[in-house]
């Protein structure tokens, strides 16, 4: 898997660490402050949306006394809390960045998040040294499954494409690391695992966990070898 190999991105919601679930809870207190209700379908269509592009969607599509930026602030706020205290690692994630780090690998995040929250996640779980640069979708014109946010990342961490891996839980962003025309490895997590199909279908590995990959127990898929 990481053979002519010289750096590796993740993306870190649901890829990285387990937090796909908060996201959901936070949605129903905030709006429920509001006397708002979450409507049937929210998550899906903010699929691969920014974290200022969800809080713009929030803004036109629900009656709140809020700027933007407001609503970002609260967020924030409520999201901070629990990605410092509730929110791990992935299994294997620790042991898998150490062994990277040991081949000296560059190591870069790509994510929809806020710079703010990757930060808190990161330092909380004792990683944030690891990584060379952390990439939010907020500094790219176009978010996933467009591959702008892993081009810049590679720029940033002096990498040609060919030469990175990708790690990805949802099939946007699997798609926008095949599209910069990088490998890309799916992670198991229970909030995608109806798009199980099309996850395997565009992706060049597969594991269950970081686990796999040290111990040599990942798919490979599309018939590599």
């Amino acid at each position: 898997m990481l053979e002519n190999k010289k750096a590796v991105i993740f993306d870190m919601d649901g890829t990285l660490v387990d937090s796909m679930w908060i996201w959901k809870e936070i949605d129903v207190r905030f709006l429920g402050k509001y006397g708002l209700t979450v409507p049937e379908g929210l998550n899906d269509a903010l699929e691969g949306y920014s974290f200022h592009e969800t809080a713009v969607y929030f803004k036109e599509h629900f009656p709140l006394p809020l700027t933007i930026e407001e609503i970002k602030s609260i967020w924030n706020e409520m999201a901070a809390k629990m990605y410092e205290t509730e929110i791990p690692l992935k299994d294997g994630a620790k042991e898998f960045i150490a062994k990277l780090k040991e081949k000296n690998m560059s190591l870069g995040i790509a994510t929809s998040n806020s710079r703010e929250l990757a930060k808190v996640c990161l330092r909380s779980n004792g990683i944030i040294d690891a990584f060379d640069y952390i990439c939010t979708s907020d500094e790219v014109p176009r978010r996933k499954p467009e591959p702008d946010v892993y081009l810049y990342t590679a720029e940033k961490l002096k990498t040609k494409p060919e030469e990175i891996l990708v790690f990805e839980d949802i099939p946007y962003g699997l798609l926008a690391g095949k599209r910069a025309h990088m490998e890309t490895c799916a992670v198991k997590d229970p909030y995608s695992e109806r798009s199980m199909k099309e996850k395997l279908e565009l992706a060049d590995y597969y594991i269950e966990s970081y686990y796999d990959i040290l111990n040599g127990t990942y798919r490979v898929l599309k018939g590599r070898s």
